[in-house]
Order: C-alpha cells, then structure tokens, then sequence
C-alpha cells in the first residue's frame, strides 16, 4: 500500500497548539527535575565525602537503587505506589496539580540525583585535598570551604558529565506518557490517533528533541570551554 504523506494535516484542529503545549510541559518537567536532581546531587555528594560510615551506606543504598532501578519503574512505583499509600487529602491535592506531571517529575529527578552525586563526588575526588586543608586553616567550616571553594571547582571539571546527565533527563521525560501524562511526545501520540500521519507527527516530535537536545549540548560545551579559558587567564 502506498502511503501518502501529508504535513498539512498537522496543522489543523488545534494540533500545533497541542504540540506547543506538550513542548512546554517537558520543557517545565525538564528545568523542576533538573533543580531537584542537582541540588539532592549536590548535598548527597558533599554529604558523602564526610566519610561518615553509616551515613555511606545510606547514600550507597539510594544511590545503588535509583541507578539500577528502570526509570519507567520509578515513575509508576511513583505514581501508583507512593500515591496509594499518600493520605487521600494529600493526594486530591495533588491531583488538583496535575498528579502525572508532578509524579513523574519527582521520580525523574531522584533519579538523576544519584547520578549527579556520583558525577559530583568524582570531581570533588579529583581536587587536591590541600585546597581543603587551606580552607580549613582559615577558619572555614567544611560545609563553607565546601560551598565557597570545593564544589564551584567541583562544579567545573564535572560540566561535561553534567551535560550528558541533563541530556538524559530531558529525553527521559518523554517516559511520564507511560503515565497519560500528555507531554511532548504524549501530544504526537494523541495526534497520531487522530490523523493516522505517523511520519509526520513523529518527524516533527523528533525534530524537536533533536533540536533542544543539540542547544543542550553546545550550552554544555560553551560552559565547559569557558571554565577552561578562564582557568588558563588566572
């Protein structure tokens, strides 16, 4: 059977303001599970190089089960687990919300955490230990020698891992549709029912991502080149 192709019928029936909006719902999910992620990541990291045993194993613990765990199971555990076992007001609350949006990017970001600590703790590794010391010295906690001189550094030499974490959660978000949450490719799945143009819907959504994917990554490399510059001026 030959297939017809037509974009045209794309753009009928309010369907690119549905794409405009499932685009702005990732975009949304993206920035909130981007600030969860990386500020949990952040104190997780920081909190691990205390070497403080019991602590350890906790953040091993979380960090082991968030990052074997599929992500896709994360976010129904998520919505239809911890939404079950949440007393009823708080959930009608959430509900009123947007419960989907607001499961799935909790469960996208708690994720992520584990890998930005990871990502993090790596980088805070590779900074000699007599920064610390000197900080120490001059009469800075270690949460402020951390905040003031560790982690900016810390921060620096880990952009590129950063960028690929970032990288993952804005395409990950594509899985809250699992969940009916009508993000962006949730808006071409529900175009597609409706006009049967699977290329062309698809194409589109695929443009998209490939699109917001590739200012993510030239944003990554621009900062990382940045620190670089900077560094080499000092």
């Amino acid at each position: 059977m030959k297939y017809t192709f037509d974009f045209g019928a794309l753009f009928g029936n309010g369907y690119p303001s549905l794409i405009l909006a499932g685009l702005f719902t990732t975009l949304q999910m993206t920035l909130l599970a981007w600030l969860l992620a990386f500020a949990l990541g952040s104190v997780l990291a920081v909190l691990r190089m205390l070497n403080i045993r019991p602590l350890n194993y906790l953040i091993v613990v979380y960090v082991a089960f968030h990052r074997n765990v599929p992500m896709l199971v994360h976010i129904l555990l998520w919505y239809f687990g911890v939404a079950a076992i949440m007393p009823a007001a708080v959930n009608d609350a959430i509900n009123a919300i947007g419960g989907e949006f607001f499961y799935a990017t909790i469960a996208i970001g708690l994720v992520t955490a584990a890998y930005v600590s990871e990502d993090l703790r790596s980088a805070i590794r590779a900074i000699p230990r007599g920064q610390m010391e000197a900080s120490r010295s001059l009469g800075l906690s270690y949460l402020q020698a951390m905040r003031k001189v560790i982690l900016p550094q810390a921060f620096k030499i880990a952009i590129p891992p950063l960028t690929n974490q970032t990288l993952l959660l804005f395409k990950n978000t594509s899985l809250a549709m699992a969940i009916g949450l009508i993000e962006l490719t949730g808006a071409g799945r529900e175009i597609e029912s409706a006009t049967f143009k699977t290329f062309e819907v698809y194409s589109v959504v695929t443009v998209l991502y490939l699109a917001i994917s590739l200012l993510l990554m030239g944003a990554g490399a621009y900062l990382s080149q940045r620190s670089t510059y900077v560094a080499k001026t000092r």
